[in-house]
Order: C-alpha cells, then sequence, then structure tokens
C-alpha cells in the first residue's frame, strides 16, 4: 500500500476539526457536483479534517500577510538601538564585516560580536553573535539549526587499539549513516518521539516520522566522526552535526512566516519572541535542539561500542542556537550562528581541520569574556569555499598532510581539505584571556560522506 503524502495543512485543519467537538478521522460526505455523484445515488465521503483545510489554507496566508507586515515593520530600526557596538576578534574580510554590520542595522540590537573562524553566512556571518532585546533572527541562528559538537573522553588508551584503527573506520562507516537525506539503519527510540504535543505545538507534527528515521545519521560537509587521543594518550570520540532535515524545515517555515527571504546578503528575519510566529519558532528551535542532542548522543554511544571502555568525561554544545541570558543586567536573546557558548566555568570541544588538532576549552570570567558575549569559535574557520577548494587543491596534497599527521580518513574532499581551513591555533590565540585551553586532542582517524555525497542539511 502507497504511503499518503504528509499534507502540510492537516495538522491545522485537524485542530479546526477537534476544536468543534468533531472525530478529524470520522467519514462525512465530500463536496461534489451533481456529475460525480454514483449512479447508486451514494455521495463519496473523506476525513472530517479535510473540510477544514481551506480554512487552515486562508488562516496560513492570513499569518503569512501579517508576518510580512509585521517584518517590514521591524527592520525600521528604533533609535535606541542604531550604531550597537561590534567587537572583532583577529582577522575578518571587509565583506564579512559588512555583511554583521548589515545584520545588527535591523531590529532591537544590543552587541554584536564576530569571532575569529568567521566568513560570511547566510545572512548571517559564521562566527557572528548578535544580542536583541525581545527579538530573534530565524535566519541568524540558520537552517541547521541546533548543530554543535560532541566529545567524551574513555578510559582506554590509544596504544591499545591503535593497531585497529582501520577496522574501526570501516565499521563507523557500515554502522553510522553519512551523506544525503540518509535514514538510519538502525531505528532510534527515543523519548522526545513520544511527546506529540510538543510536536505540534512546533507545527512539526507531520514531519515527525520522517525525523524519527533520520535520527542518528551525521550528514554531510563538514560534519564528522572523529577519534583523538589526549596529552595522557586516553582516547577521546568527537562528533559534529545538528539537527539535520528537521531543523533545516523548521528554519525555512520559520523564515517564510516572518516574512523574510533566504540568501547571503538577506534582511534578517526578525520575530518578537512573544508573537505567535516567535513563540512558535521557539518551540521549534528547542525541540531541534532536543533532536540534535539525541541524535549525537546516539552516534557517540554506538562508537563507543565499537572502541569498548566507559565514559570518563563529556562535553556537548549547540552552536548554531540562541539563549535567553543575563548581559549587563539585561535579559537578552543570544543569537550565535558558528559560535560556541563559553561563560564561566563552561566546557566546550572545537574542532580544528581533519588533520590538526582539536580542543577542549573552559570559559574564564574576564573582561574579554563579557565583551564577547561570552562566545568563542566553534571551528577554524573556512579561508575558501568548497568550490574554490576542489578548484585550487589536489588530492595528493590532502594525502601527504594526512600522512604527515598521522591520520587514517573514511570519506572526505577537498572541499574539507586542511588547506582550505584557517590554522585553529592560530584562531584560539585570538580569544585569549576569554578562554583557555584544558587539553589538545589528536586525531587518529577521521569519518566523512565521501566526496561525492551531496546533503541539503549541511550548514
Amino acid at each position: 500500500m502507497t504511503e499518503r503524502k504528509p499534507d502540510a495543512l492537516e495538522v491545522r485543519a485537524r485542530e479546526m476539526c477537534v476544536n468543534r467537538g468533531i472525530d478529524p478521522d470520522s467519514r462525512v460526505p465530500k463536496p461534489v457536483t451533481s456529475d460525480e455523484a454514483s449512479l447508486d445515488g451514494m455521495w463519496k465521503t473523506w476525513p472530517a479534517w479535510c473540510q477544514y483545510r481551506e480554512k487552515a489554507r486562508e488562516e496560513r496566508n492570513l499569518v503569512a500577510r501579517i508576518a510580512a507586515s509585521d517584518h517590514a515593520a521591524l527592520t525600521v530600526q528604533p533609535a535606541e538601538y542604531q550604531n550597537a557596538p561590534l567587537t572583532i576578534f583577529g582577522e575578518a574580510e571587509d565583506q564579512t564585516v559588512q555583511q554583521m554590520k548589515n545584520c545588527m542595522s535591523y531590529g532591537n540590537v544590543v552587541a554584536g560580536v564576530l569571532c575569529a573562524d568567521n566568513h560570511l553566512g547566510y545572512s548571517q556571518p559564521v562566527g557572528g553573535v548578535i544580542a536583541y532585546e525581545n527579538q530573534i533572527s530565524i535566519s541568524g541562528v540558520g537552517y541547521d539549526i541546533a548543530c554543535g559538537n560532541k566529545a567524551v573522553r574513555l578510559d582506554v588508551q590509544y596504544k591499545d587499539i591503535k593497531a585497529n584503527t582501520a577496522q574501526l573506520l570501516e565499521d563507523i562507516r557500515a554502522n553510522i549513516s553519512f551523506g544525503v537525506g540518509q535514514i538510519n539503519a538502525t531505528p532510534v527510540e527515543h523519548p522526545i518521539f513520544d511527546e506529540d504535543d510538543q510536536w505540534q505545538y512546533a507545527g512539526m507534527l507531520d514531519y515527525k516520522k520522517k525525523a524519527q528515521g533520520q535520527l542518528g545519521t551525521v550528514g554531510s560537509g563538514n560534519h564528522y566522526v572523529d577519534l583523538f587521543y589526549d596529552e595522557q594518550g586516553w582516547v577521546w570520540i568527537g562528533i559534529h552535526f545538528g539537527s539535520r532535515g528537521l531543523g533545516h524545515t523548521i528554519a525555512t517555515r520559520g523564515v517564510k512566516l516572518a516574512g523574510g527571504k533566504d540568501g547571503i546578503h538577506a534582511v534578517p528575519s526578525l520575530v518578537d519572541v512573544d508573537s505567535e510566529i516567535g513563540r512558535q519558532y521557539l518551540a521549534g528551535m528547542d525541540l531541534a535542539g532536543q533532536y540534535a542532542y539525541a541524535g549525537r548522543n546516539w552516534v557517540v554511544e554506538r562508537v563507543r561500542q565499537m572502541i569498548g571502555g566507559s565514559v570518563t568525561a563529556e562535553v556537548h554544545n549547540h552552536h548554531n542556537y540562541a539563549w535567553l541570558e543575563e548581559h549587563n543586567g539585561r535579559k537578552l536573546w543570544v543569537v550565535r550562528k558558528g559560535a560556541t557558548p563559553a561563560f564561566p566555568g563552561q566546557f566546550g570541544f572545537v574542532g580544528g581541520s581533519m588533520a590538526e588538532n582539536a580542543v577542549i576549552i573552559k570559559g574564564i570570567d574576564s573582561d574579554v569574556a563579557a565583551d564577547s558575549l561570552y562566545s568563542t569559535v566553534h571551528g577554524a574557520g573556512r579561508v575558501m569555499g568548497r568550490q574554490q577548494a576542489k578548484r585550487t587543491f589536489r588530492a595528493e596534497q590532502m594525502q601527504e598532510w594526512l600522512r604527515t599527521a598521522g591520520v587514517q580518513l573514511s570519506g572526505g574532499g577537498l572541499d574539507e581539505s586542511p588547506m582550505a581551513y584557517k590554522r585553529l591555533g592560530e584562531v584560539l590565540d585570538y580569544h585569549k584571556g576569554a578562554i583557555q585551553i584544558v587539553h589538545n586532542l589528536k586525531p587518529f582517524a577521521v569519518a566523512m560522506a565521501g566526496s561525492s555525497d551531496f546533503d541539503p542539511w549541511k550548514d
């Protein structure tokens, strides 16, 4: 039997039905013309919720028109939020700085930060942090909501598994799904899928089944599963990915409802957090955040089972997200795109390129940290785009870099080669005084999607 394609209007139409005391799945006469009636006089029927589809469509269109009007109003920046301070760490290209300044010229902006791994992003730079009062930028959080990193330390020594590196990589690729729109070969049960009310409030009940199939898939682009060892030889598992198609769909719907547009230089898609659209988006962002945590937890545990041993330390952060925080006595919504939160005492895992050290960092209390809105880098940062990297470098160059670093790679492509990235150590130096490095992690195995894998959900 062919599975029925999800109807984007069904969730709201069912709500309307229930609100009127009608069972959405009960059968009612379907409106037809006289010549469509059957010869025996019996009329066709359909589920009761279907008769409310057009009302749901009208409501959605009205909300979109109101949102577009609100969006136009939000683009007029009140005088008290104009010329908010922008703090820049390290070097930044003129076009990236200009993109950040453009973002900060809309809405209730209190402050902005560019971390040292900055580069152009969709609507807001990667490495860009903006603090808003009573507002949030949907496009600022971006399309890979809750993309983040997790790292765990095992009570296993590298010297004891070094000889098994190739087999471990093979096992990872065989048991973890990488690449385009993958469905996890191992169905994942998780309490997040038991909460229909949460999915419905976020407007994503119609996506739940697809999201369940994707939980625990890694995707492609710069997403990875890496194995490291630290200064004492302990093995670490490090991973990087986000909320997959769920987050992308929430962001796409949110931008559209907010009257915004997609694009590098698009005006920020701002919403008041107390508006209907704002509340639904925040519910969706929270759902995507829980989903991303669940996916990363599942992948790490799966890899731990392959290696053996027990977890002795854990670090887990989103870096595409928005948090309600207090800064200088003011409650602000801080939107971080490609930036790791680093409050005093908070740990973070920051990866470099595939052939250089990653780090475990900890935020410290200082004026520099306060100026950064307690934010730091999420990676090394690109020095060139994916297509330029493919045109510029040769496979032999990447392989030589990996051989010198002692790293075994499964998957990956020239667009992710170390030459396409800044050096993480240099980037971190610009944030001295705001963070401290707790561990240096040397990679010895890297698993990524292959160069031929296309993935619409990569960041």
